[in-house]
């Protein structure tokens, strides 16, 4: 850890309570062999510890760094100190370069005890060595050591210990800054959930700080891309789906560890997870505006319904919420507005058809019962008049404009299976009723027959839809009937 194996105290050679005639001394016999270009050797520099190079710049950084005590503080519980018998004994080991038989004495006096005059000073070193571990659950006891003698009564020693009666203790704030060092040397080194774990042990009031230190930054990014990416989107609608998706890539590490931080009641979470949502949905909302105007042809609905779900999973406020939900409502409707638009069309058709067909019958059988003698019914002139009861050149007008070509794409790629079948009952019901000429006018609307076509004749290339150059911004009314009946009843004389 940097903290210690940077700390002033170590660099200058001494423990950190040394006196200020220790530190004068060792400062001067520093300089000295600086300025002839030899580096001074320290009894403190142990094993455990990554070689340090001490120039001369460095020395006089370094005790500057240390002349006011407060600072002396600050470093001290970052560094060792020999306040009792066993922290000589301990401190000899290191010296030594045994940590095993340093770390046994240190605990032996500290461990299930409590913090005392006698023996503060062991804590403050079992917690210097537990930071220079490599593993995270000996870090974790290292910083607990710390925290514990800082809030104990017993700190005010300590910093007599290491400095003097001037130095107004504020435990809180030492805590504060005690965090603040250590953000500062675990972030590039640690995860924020990582992080987290090191303090999971601490106390209400500790807890709260560390939480404001750990949200202020990625509340600040996220604000911070929300912002650009409205600014991006404004610019360029046609690209507002891959912004979209970038945003809620590059946020949603960071929104999550604030709701592990703040809870999603929080006000500070519930305001930025809804500034987030907002912005993606409106990136949604843009594309498929976009794509809609210029009459694009493809997955523009889909990439729309990705970044509302999207949305919905960070959403927490109900007024986002509710947006969230009309905007899956809405979309999810149009996602097969071509078929049931078609299916609408098709089916009005049909049951025009089955009216008239039920009128002309009906008028059939009126007639059937006026019938003389030997008279009959002329059933192929009624099976006309019933297939030409529509005005089939109207429907197939309508057909183009309701369903152009482009349509069938998204129909035959439709999930909805159940609709799918109901088009494709309904296409062949008219197609019944048609002549090959008007067949061949909508013969695209049978694309599984085009397929199997295709496919009888050996041929491997894709079927290409040919976009219809008619505008179908606006759809007329759907059908203009025939009006009234006319019924022809063929009486055959069969009398001699």
């Amino acid at each position: 850890m940097e903290l210690i194996t940077n700390n002033p105290f170590r660099i200058a050679g001494v423990l950190s309570n040394a006196t200020v005639r220790e530190l004068e001394i060792q400062r001067g016999k520093a300089r000295a062999y600086a300025r002839v270009g030899k580096e001074i050797n320290s009894n403190y520099d142990f094993d455990i510890l990554e070689p340090i190079s001490r120039s001369l710049e460095l020395i006089e950084k370094t005790f500057s760094n240390i002349e006011q005590n407060q600072d002396k503080v600050d470093h001290a519980l970052f560094w060792f100190l020999n306040g009792n018998p066993f922290d000589d004994t301990a401190i000899n080991y290191l010296k030594n370069g045994n940590q095993e038989k340093a770390i046994e004495i240190w605990e032996k006096v500290t461990l299930n005890k409590e913090i005392n005059q006698k023996n503060f000073s062991s804590f403050s070193n079992l917690g210097t060595f537990k930071l220079l571990s490599q593993t995270q659950n000996e870090i974790k006891e290292g910083i607990e050591v710390k925290i514990k003698l800082i809030q104990s009564d017993c700190f005010k020693n300590f910093v007599l210990a290491v400095a003097d009666e001037t130095v107004i203790i504020d435990q809180d704030r030492q805590i504060e800054k005690l965090i603040d060092e250590l953000l500062t040397q675990f972030k590039n080194q640690y995860s924020s959930a990582e992080t987290l774990q090191f303090f999971s042990n601490s106390n209400g009031s500790t807890q709260k700080y560390l939480s404001l230190k750990l949200t202020q930054e990625p509340i600040y990014k996220i604000e911070s891309l929300v912002e650009s990416t409205k600014n991006k989107r404004k610019e360029n609608n046609s690209r507002a789906y891959e912004f979209g998706l970038g945003l809620y890539s590059n946020c949603k590490d960071d929104l999550s560890l604030l709701k592990s931080l703040l809870g999603e009641n929080d006000l500070r979470y519930k305001s930025v997870a809804d500034l987030l949502a907002n912005e993606i949905i409106q990136c949604g909302i843009d594309y498929f505006n976009d794509s809609q105007k210029k009459k694009i042809v493809g997955d523009y609905l889909e990439s729309a319904l990705k970044l509302t779900k999207l949305a919905d999973s960070m959403a927490v406020g109900k007024l986002t919420k509710d947006r969230v939900k009309d905007n899956l409502i809405m979309l999810s409707e149009m996602k097969d507005q071509e078929i049931s638009q078609a299916i609408t069309l098709l089916q009005s058709v049909k049951d025009a058809y089955e009216t008239n067909e039920e009128e002309i019958m009906r008028e059939v059988k009126i007639q059937k019962l006026s019938l003389g003698y030997g008279q009959t019914i002329n059933w192929t002139k009624v099976d006309g008049l019933i297939r030409n009861s529509i005005d089939w050149d109207q429907v197939i007008e309508l057909t183009h404009n309701v369903i152009p070509r482009e349509n069938i794409v998204r129909i035959k790629n439709s999930q909805n299976i159940s609709k799918v079948n109901e088009y494709k009952k309904l296409v062949t019901f008219i197609f019944e009723k048609l002549n090959y000429s008007r067949k061949s006018q909508i013969q695209y609307l049978q694309y599984w027959e085009i397929v199997k076509t295709k496919e009888s004749s050996g041929s491997t290339s894709p079927i290409q839809e040919t976009p219809s150059t008619q505008d179908n911004d606006e759809i007329p009314s759907w059908f203009l009937w025939v009006v009234g009946i006319i019924i022809f009843i063929v009486v055959i004389n069969t009398c001699n």
